[in-house]
């Protein structure tokens, strides 16, 4: 068995994994329906016809890939035994687990309390949260439910969703009054989701609570699903607009990162 030892990195990674893993990537993009050659795969993943198609037939052999037609009209495509462990992934997987260490990186990163939520009909519940420590705490409860139009992590949901959908949950929950800089007005509310899309980030600016304010970013699973968001949370203090900004990308970013844990790869579905 080879073991690269090119960087501390890669020291353990075995290189015909590495390979197997690359050709499996390859086969994933291919289009619908028609597969790949060996001399495709070859091609894809700079590796030499007879490497190519050894992976191929490995990977074969475990149904992770299979193929069709015979001789030169061989065509390779990904095996049914990945679905069976996708299905085993997923019901391995815990939210709150995969999110926890990003939510306290960014706690560290950005000096504010941050907090995981999902999706619980018009509202978003935390289920979550990482402290920054500091003396003075803004009370934050784990279970909240988080009202849509309002909130970071509520606006960050509710801006993954249509605006037909967005027009029906309004008219179900309201657009109750929070402070003076709460959206009231469901035209208003709209256009304001469309910027939180563009942005990838929503922002409570004391519209929930004087003196507070929230960033929260919207999450994706392997469907390209939303499937929770995340947000940092702290206290206004004149705080000047370019640092929304930069906590905004930071929350972005952590919530891609968690995305990507998730098993999102392309880009989010249009709203």
């Amino acid at each position: 068995m080879t073991v690269t030892e090119e960087t501390d990195g890669s020291r353990y990674l075995v290189r015909s994994v590495s390979r197997a893993a690359e050709v499996l990537e390859a086969l994933a993009a291919a289009t619908p329906g028609h597969g790949m050659s060996v001399t495709d795969v070859a091609r894809a993943c700079g590796l030499s016809k007879s490497a190519a198609f050894a992976t191929l037939h490995t990977l074969c052999q475990h149904g992770l890939a299979a193929d069709d037609g015979e001789g030169m009209n061989r065509r390779y495509r990904l095996g049914m035994a990945l679905a069976r462990l996708g299905v085993r992934a997923q019901e391995q997987l815990s939210l709150r687990d995969i999110a926890r260490p990003v939510l306290a990186a960014l706690t560290r990163q950005t000096g504010l309390t941050s907090r995981l939520a999902v999706p619980e009909g018009a509202h978003a519940v935390v289920i979550d949260q990482v402290s920054n420590g500091e003396r003075i705490q803004i009370e934050l409860r784990m279970g909240t439910r988080e009202l849509p139009h309002c909130t970071g992590l509520g606006k960050a949901l509710l801006a993954e969703t249509s605006a037909p959908q967005v027009r029906e949950l309004i008219e179900r929950v309201g657009l109750p009054r929070r402070t003076d800089h709460t959206i009231t007005d469901l035209e208003s509310l709209l256009a304001h989701l469309d910027d939180v899309r563009q942005a990838g980030y929503a922002l409570d600016d004391e519209e929930d609570a004087e003196g507070v304010f929230c960033i929260g970013s919207a999450l994706r699973d392997h469907t390209g699903a939303c499937s929770g968001a995340i947000s940092v949370t702290g206290l206004k203090l004149a705080l000047p607009s370019w640092r929304y900004q930069e906590l905004g990308r930071q929350v972005r970013q952590a919530a891609e990162e968690i995305s990507v844990r998730l098993g999102h790869a392309g880009p989010p579905l249009a709203s």
